[in-house]
């Protein structure tokens, strides 16, 4: 596993990208109701990445191998859908659940993350599997921190999750970024205490769990990207970008409307690093 310890300078520049590709979720957070469609939403946020970021979105026309080209800016993941979802004419509809991902390239770095929306009222079981989501999240990156296991963060989530009742999607996971989009290492949403990879000072990587209310079992859809879950069941994911500090860890995907961690989370952000 080639694991890119990041210096001085990339670490600067990944605050930047980072910072910048919340902000496109801040943006885009009043425009999410009801009667708006997928692919307006998606369109609203390319052209703030381009006219107003003079960033570039890093999923279009991204293509790993076996794949065909991803054709727009955002990933936007509607209900059942566990990720990928490709934008486009679905309207969306009061009680829809959805994850919007946005990852943005500024002077070639990427800056990943992605939240939770509830259109309307939203219904008991969304509104929990998203704060339960939420929850194994920042329970995740509270075990970042030099000399901790990559198993450490997979433990706390997959803990989490499974005393809810829920289930850990396997397929996908975290990863490794910086002037590349996926690198080492992966950062698996389940796994024992212990175990695994050494974090090291340096490293930044995304925590990004897929929770199912139903089971864990996956589909993919006839245009390759798009996965839901396999009993139709909701899912839900939050995704932070980290960084190992000597001390801890930093949260460098963060905005003014970032989303506050849950009470006894240890947090500290990009702004107050920089204070």
């Amino acid at each position: 596993m080639a694991i890119t310890l990041k210096n001085a300078h990339d670490i600067e520049m990944m605050r930047v990208a980072c910072r910048l590709a919340s902000e496109v979720l801040d943006f885009i957070t009043p425009h999410v109701r009801a009667g708006v469609t997928t692919g307006e939403l998606d369109r609203l946020c390319h052209e703030y990445m381009l006219n107003e970021q003079g960033t570039v979105p890093a999923p279009l026309n991204y293509q790993p191998p076996g794949y065909p080209p991803y054709p727009k800016a955002t990933c936007i993941s509607v209900n059942d859908v566990i990720c990928h979802g490709i934008p486009g004419d679905k309207t969306l509809k009061n009680g829809d659940a959805l994850n919007i991902d946005i990852t943005v390239i500024k002077d070639g770095y990427f800056g990943d993350t992605s939240r939770m929306f509830i259109v309307g009222e939203g219904s008991i079981l969304a509104k929990r599997l998203a704060q339960v989501t939420y929850e194994c999240m920042w329970l995740g990156i509270n075990q970042v921190r030099p000399g901790a296991h990559l198993g450490d963060i997979g433990h706390a989530i997959q803990t989490h999750a499974e005393a809810q009742g829920y289930s850990v999607v396997r397929e996908y996971c975290g990863h490794g970024i910086g002037q590349v989009f996926h690198e080492d290492p992966q950062i698996v949403h389940y796994g024992r205490q212990g175990t695994g990879l050494e974090l090291q000072t340096g490293m930044i990587f995304t925590i990004e769990p897929m929770i199912n209310a139903g089971k864990r079992e996956i589909r993919t859809m006839p245009d390759q990207w798009t996965v839901k879950t396999r009993d139709r069941s909701l899912s839900a994911q939050w995704e932070h970008t980290v960084l190992v500090t000597p001390t801890g860890h930093e949260v460098l995907t963060h905005s003014a409307l970032t989303p506050p961690p849950p009470p006894g989370s240890s947090y500290v952000t990009s702004f107050a690093a920089a204070a």
